[in-house]
């Protein structure tokens, strides 16, 4: 008899192996192919193109690259895995995250990033999780595009209030001098990884401080983009 030893998380259906985590058909309700902005990543109209909102402002990073939106089941398993401690998650979502920079890098000739860096957690926040989400998902991904991984390259100096409890000025104004940059990246492309971007105050702060050092390059890559 055949043993089942990988099933989907989210149908409970047999998948082939368990770092894929997910089977075909959820998969495609995911949305995983869904046309959007090149620069916020939130949906569009047409594939390779850039939104509107984002032709009138100016973006300190080449794009975004976001798996689905934020919206069950996608956002549920995102849960399980930050607040329940379910890290076995985190091949399967970096998975998802892949197929995007794979696409993105066949049709729209994205630069291959020379080091993958992580959103990182204030040492007394990662001490009450356990893990940092975003290292979890970062780590996979540089293994797999063959580059290097900087774990420690991005620093939190500074406890805040949780991002998303704020308002979309006051993330802004929570995320001052909070982040250190402890290594030199001058030259480097650079994909900096997160779990969700909701208004890219996170990832602003981050790129602002690379910037400093004269990177070549910044793409943010995240599993989910809130609508």
């Amino acid at each position: 008899m055949l043993t089942i030893k990988s099933r989907c998380w989210i149908c409970m259906l047999p998948v082939w192996h368990a770092s894929v985590g997910i089977c075909s058909w959820c998969e495609r309700k995911l949305f995983l192919d869904q046309p959007r902005c090149l620069r916020c990543a939130l949906p569009t109209d047409s594939a390779c193109s850039t939104c509107r909102a984002c032709q009138q402002i100016s973006f300190p990073w080449q794009g975004t690259i976001a798996a689905a939106n934020y919206l069950p089941p996608l956002s549920k398993l995102l849960h399980q895995f930050k607040f329940s401690s379910q890290t076995a998650l985190a091949a399967m979502l970096s998975r998802l995250i892949l197929l995007n920079y794979l696409q993105y890098r066949r049709h729209y000739l994205w630069q291959k990033p020379d080091i993958v860096v992580a959103v990182p957690l204030h040492p007394k926040r990662y001490q009450q999780r356990g893990f940092n989400q975003s290292d979890l998902l970062a780590r996979p991904l540089a293994r797999w595009i063959a580059c290097q991984y900087g774990p420690n390259a991005i620093r939190c100096t500074k406890l805040t209030t949780t991002q998303h409890t704020l308002d979309r000025a006051s993330r802004q104004r929570n995320l001052g001098q909070v982040y250190d940059v402890t290594v030199s990246l001058s030259g480097k492309h650079i994909a900096l990884v997160d779990d969700v971007v909701t208004t890219g105050a996170t990832a602003r702060e981050i790129v602002r401080l690379l910037q400093q050092q004269q990177v070549a390059s910044v793409q943010v890559w995240c599993l989910c983009r809130t609508l």
